[in-house]
């Protein structure tokens, strides 16, 4: 890999298709981190087994994935690394050793974990208490230097560097404790302008759709609540379409704020505007992830070529923590 700032990681469940929080969330920025930083971009399959439901979907899933990140620009060529978590399996044994020196305590305090277990009662597994330890064996394990995190991620990462600091102490200075980089987009919401964009929801915008279904789920949008009529003056600071027109219609965002406030414009032809937007923007996108599409070999290919380089990281550091704990040599 190529000397730049430092190394990132980051990693991501499989989700399938993304979504247009997805990709103003995550997927954007980990395209533009490439200028600057070796990036480590990983999909997360083990982590998706805490949820036993969605494990049949976990192959498509993990196709749709990196079809939708290589096409948004995410480049092997310019030495990024793109793998399956469960492709290179030191991160479960980096994981068995940072759970040894990780207190139960902590992590059953967690509030993520207590989300957790309010959202599946019935299937509060071992997995669900360490997810956070596995999560710091996916970062530590490829010594990432800096994790890119939204500010409502802060604390996971932050566990991530309580449990780098405590291993550290014990074995000595072995693994980097990992710095957050904030990305700066705000929460996406649905097209219910109520909750987070979210495909168990259903309220999500796919960044792969067809113009036709842009347009079909954009005029399901809700905009403006209290704006009952066409010649009522719009709100724009609390219409979910306008927030999204910022990003997709910049070039004519003041414009559309002008013509809301005072009654110019109606949300119907707001909607067709932001459709049309959007479906241009992607254009490009929906170009090249067909190009890959009909070549689906060419994905697990990629995908393979980045496990392998994957391990060849994992290898030299796991060598480094089987000695700092004392562990006997392979031979």
């Amino acid at each position: 890999m190529s000397e730049k700032t430092g190394r990132v990681f980051s990693g991501a469940r499989p989700t399938g298709r993304q979504h247009l929080g997805n990709y103003l969330g995550a997927v954007r920025n980990y395209v533009d981190l490439q200028d600057d930083y070796d990036c480590i971009y990983c999909i997360v399959d083990i982590h998706a087994l805490t949820t036993l439901s969605e494990t049949g979907k976990l192959r498509e899933w993990t196709y749709e994935m990196a079809l939708d990140w290589l096409a948004a620009g995410i480049d092997p060529e310019r030495g990024t690394i793109l793998f399956v978590q469960s492709h290179v399996p030191q991160v479960t044994e980096l994981h068995t050793i940072l759970s040894m020196a990780t207190p139960l305590g902590w992590l059953t305090r967690l509030p993520t974990f207590k989300e957790k277990v309010r959202q599946q009662p019935d299937n509060v597994n071992y997995g669900l208490v360490g997810y956070p330890v596995l999560m710091a064996a996916d970062i530590t394990l490829y010594k990432a230097t800096v994790v890119p995190v939204g500010v409502d991620q802060a604390a996971h990462l932050e566990f991530t560097r309580e449990i780098v600091r405590r291993f550290n102490n014990h074995f000595g200075e072995v693994l980097i404790e990992p710095q957050a980089k904030h990305t700066d987009f705000p929460k996406v919401l649905g097209i219910d302008g109520e909750q987070k964009m979210s495909k168990s929801l259903d309220n999500h915008i796919e960044i792969a759709a067809t113009p036709e279904e842009i347009q079909q789920r954009v005029m399901q949008m809700v905009t403006d609540p209290q704006r009952q009529y066409r010649s009522d003056p719009g709100r724009p600071e609390v219409c979910n379409v306008f927030s999204l027109q910022k990003f997709f219609s910049a070039d004519q965002a003041e414009r559309i704020e002008q013509e809301c406030r005072a009654a110019d414009i109606g949300c119907v032809d707001c909607k067709r505007l932001f459709a049309r937007n959007l479906a241009d923007y992607f254009a490009p996108f929906r170009e090249r992830r067909a190009a890959l599409a009909a070549e689906p070999d060419r994905v697990w290919e990629i995908l393979a070529d980045g496990a392998q380089r994957a391990t060849a990281i994992a290898t030299a550091v796991m060598a480094e923590v089987r000695e700092a704990v004392g562990l006997p040599p392979r031979r």
